[in-house]
């Protein structure tokens, strides 16, 4: 065989693999099935954040914190937290982890919601029945939840 068949034929072997690497790495590594686990925009995250009552709460702690009385008694850690999309699509569910007394009858519960979808540019929080409170993507995303209840 002549050299510069040999040469020919060694570079062409060698453009096509780093093609083929250059392809590979710029796809994710992707075999043909949908992911959105490492696409822009997409994936999820942990909505973080807190919910007071302002009033109404047990003034004593209980083994599991404070929690709601009267009107309130629905107020307590364990109870359900819904994220909606910006159409009222349900994209989590969560629940208040053990609440701390603040003031005179308040109580303090952190929220946290795992594997929220990315992608709204809104979200929609609802704890228990309690109604709709609406956080902006970024606020979402940073760990910004704040709701009250007086």
């Amino acid at each position: 065989m002549p050299v510069w068949f040999v040469a020919g034929l060694v570079g062409f072997v060698a453009g096509a693999g780093v093609v083929g690497v250059t392809w590979g790495l710029s796809s994710g590594g992707s075999t043909g099935t949908a992911s959105t686990a490492g696409s822009p925009g997409t994936g999820t995250f942990a909505l973080t954040g807190s919910m007071m009552l302002k009033s109404g709460a047990s003034s004593g702690t209980t083994s599991s914190g404070c929690a709601g009385l009267r009107g309130y008694d629905d107020i307590a850690m364990g109870t359900s937290v819904t994220v909606y999309d910006e159409s009222g699509k349900v994209l989590a569910t969560g629940a208040l982890g053990s609440g701390s007394p603040k003031g005179l009858n308040g109580c303090m519960f952190p929220v946290a919601v795992q594997d929220v979808p990315k992608g709204p540019k809104f979200y929609q929080v609802e704890v228990s029945h309690r109604g709709k409170t609406t956080l902006q993507k970024e606020e979402a995303e940073a760990g910004l939840l704040a709701v009250q209840l007086d």
